[in-house]
């Protein structure tokens, strides 16, 4: 047998999807997260999984890490020192002077990660065309060596002035500092982020240069431990814009990890979609900490290159997920204001929401769920975690009597509150712009994404529910599913015009020629790679660039009146209108190669009921689908429901990693690849 594992970290547990690509077997599993150190978790959960399968037979695993986004938000990296062309010292302090948020005029942006003391200058200087201005001198060299050495720093980022044009300085500086300081970690702007926009591309290489150390100590023990472990087996890192990296690629660049865990489950979600025959759905991750919603059309989720991570600007293409402070260990609280709040505040996995039994004291979406009959009192995991409802009852009652209601009633608002954050965060992926979120199906999961859903989907009109199989497990099931990814991009902004097509064609060559260099040191054979090329178009004068995809053909052979016409109707699909008449011009040329990996088939059911079939339920429990009153709720165990078994709300469906709730009128049925399909009731 091969085994092929995706494990994904997450704030509360790190899951493991399993697959035997000989059988086609299929296995689950959830583990405590360690947030001390992510990689014990992962390594408990994989010994937990040696008890039924040898390690010697793991083929591949795949893994989605949080380090990089933790590293960020406790601000625990490097020490780096940045190399810049002279006079632009305090440009990462500058950044654009804007407010960051327009309102507030005490708020302000994160404290540098390199101190202006650490801020060096070089002289040199290359110019718009990459033409050399001012030459880098063997003397200037010799100083930034003897300047970075100065100062202390264990990492280092370079990014000179249009060195994503000309990149021989940046090269010529790394190279020279490499020999000197060979313990020292170096971040080139024109590998990390070789596009314009000067103070984007300049954040983007420090982060690298601040996550080298941590992620580069992580990953090397990581990969040791798990060649002990799984000698056979290869490592694949997933990255933000979704498919995996090499851990040498990670280590070099992992800012590319950072926003990797949503990612996965974007990836999942279109699978399961694709399972079900769905093209157009608005995803639902919910799971301890956040939740983060992203719309998918035609089986595919846009890519967004501009993203916000903890106060810093980052230019690097990811999956265009919104996230929001909405989890199961969401905090309620009271703002100045006496109105209540839930989250972003999080109880987390340590010491976790009042029922977990680990010290929590402070009322919980968790808590609600567990005092409204919607979680089992038995606990989580199949009964493996128990849960305290006596402890649930203490933490929400402070809040229920500063209300003056039940403690029923109060829970029932937290779940309000709690929707209402994520209903705001659907509708700006959708209503804002220009999608009706009524035309997609809602497809919720992460552990806690199927309890809040179908609040989620009456509250945004929505009419359909696709419930996965394993919904706790999704984003592992995206990292088993995930392909070898790399992107290449050439920026170079030029009009749209009749002469600028000989320049636009030699880009794309120039491209094509890089991805079939990664290709071939990758090992991809040739019937398993793929190409997508792109252009970042825009009207001359807008600030911000629409991705228009190319076909094979057209990249081979652009033609001046295609590319345009296709950047008209992305223009109209995006904003509502175009022009013919203004002119275009091209910022960035872009291909992405992916080198398809071995994984799931379509899978299939040994067992099956006739449709129409009306599944038994196991039990009842009072639940509370309002503040007022109960009602007598039959309880499923997911495992007996077969493919075309059917039955109507109110319900709660219970598995190992998520728990369903289904209220009066709503509607399910089992699809054949064991989705709960859900037809909502709005009455």
């Amino acid at each position: 047998m091969a085994w092929i594992i995706g494990v994904d970290v997450g704030g509360t547990f790190t899951d493991f999807h399993v697959y035997d690509d000989e059988s086609g077997e299929l296995r689950i599993h959830k583990t405590p997260s360690t947030p001390d150190n992510p990689a014990r978790a992962v390594l408990n959960g994989i010994n937990e999984l040696s008890d039924d399968m040898k390690l010697a037979d793991v083929s591949r695993l795949s893994h989605g890490t949080t380090v990089a986004t933790n590293a960020l938000i406790q601000r625990r990296g490097g020490k780096v020192a940045l190399l810049v062309t002279e006079g632009f010292r305090d440009l990462l302090e500058i950044g654009r002077q804007i407010r960051p948020h327009m309102f507030s005029f005490q708020q302000d942006h994160p404290t540098p990660l390199v101190p202006r003391e650490r801020r060096l200058e070089v002289a040199e200087r290359i110019l718009f065309d990459g033409s050399v201005h001012r030459p880098l001198t063997q003397a200037a060299i010799d100083g930034a060596v003897v300047a970075v050495r100065e100062s202390g720093a264990d990492c280092l980022a370079i990014c000179l002035i249009f060195g994503f044009i000309n990149p021989d300085h940046e090269r010529r500086l790394r190279d020279a500092l490499t020999s000197a300081l060979p313990d020292l970690q170096i971040s080139i702007s024109s590998e990390v982020q070789p596009e314009f926009r000067e103070y984007e591309r300049l954040s983007t290489t420090v982060l690298n240069a601040f996550l080298q150390p941590i992620m580069g100590s992580y990953l090397t023990e990581f990969e040791d431990q798990l060649t002990k472990l799984m000698p056979n087996a290869d490592l694949g890192i997933n990255q933000s814009a979704g498919g995996l990296m090499t851990p040498s690629r990670a280590r070099q660049l992992p800012i590319r990890t950072a926003l990797s865990g949503p990612a996965a489950g974007v990836v999942g979600a279109v699978d399961a979609a694709r399972s079900a025959d769905l093209t157009n759905v608005i995803t639902l991750d919910m799971g301890g900490t956040s939740a983060d919603v992203c719309l998918i059309r035609d089986l595919e989720a846009d890519v967004a290159y501009d993203r916000w991570i903890e106060g810093y600007p980052v230019r690097l293409a990811s999956v265009d997920v919104n996230a929001v402070g909405a989890g199961g260990g969401s905090i309620a609280w009271f703002e100045r204001d006496g109105l209540m709040k839930v989250g972003p505040q999080s109880a987390g996995a340590v010491p976790g929401p009042a029922c977990y039994g680990q010290g929590g004291t402070e009322p919980t979406v968790s808590d609600a769920n567990l005092v409204l009959g919607r979680l089992s009192p038995k606990g989580l995991l199949g009964g493996g975690m128990a849960l305290d409802v006596d402890a649930a009852r203490a933490s929400l009652t402070p809040a229920a009597e500063r209300l003056g209601m039940t403690i029923e009633r109060t829970a029932h608002g937290i779940l309000g509150i709690v929707a209402a954050n994520m209903v705001r965060a659907i509708r700006t992926i959708s209503v804002e712009r220009g999608h009706d979120p009524r035309d997609f199906v809602l497809l919720p999961f992460g552990g806690a994404g199927p309890l809040h859903a179908v609040d989620v989907a009456r509250a945004l009109g929505i009419n359909r529910m696709l419930v996965p199989m394993a919904p706790g497990i999704l984003c592992a099931r995206g990292l088993v599913v995930s392909d070898l990814r790399e992107g290449f991009v050439i920026s170079r902004v030029m009009p749209l015009v009749a002469d600028a097509m000989g320049d636009i064609t030699a880009n794309l060559v120039d491209l094509g020629r890089q991805a079939a260099a990664w290709f071939a040191q990758a090992g991809i054979d040739a019937d398993d790679r793929q190409t997508m090329f792109s252009l970042d178009m825009r009207y001359i004068g807008q600030n911000y660039e629409l991705q228009v995809d190319l076909d094979d053909a057209q990249a081979q052979v652009p033609a001046l009146s295609v590319l345009a016409e296709k950047f008209f109707a992305a223009h109209e699909r995006s904003y509502g209108y175009h022009n013919p008449e203004d002119p275009v011009e091209v910022v960035n040329l872009r291909v992405t190669a992916i080198g398809r990996l071995a994984g799931p088939g379509d899978g299939g059911w040994q067992a099956m009921a006739a449709p129409g079939t009306k599944a038994q339920a196991d039990t009842t429990r009072q639940v509370w689908f309002s503040g007022d009153t109960s009602v007598e709720t039959p309880v499923y165990d997911r495992a007996k429901l077969l493919p075309g078994h059917e039955f109507d709300g109110p319900a709660v469906i219970e598995q190992l990693d998520a728990t369903t709730i289904l209220a009066p009128g709503d509607q399910c049925r089992i699809d054949q690849a064991g989705n709960l399909y859900v037809e909502l009731s709005h009455e």
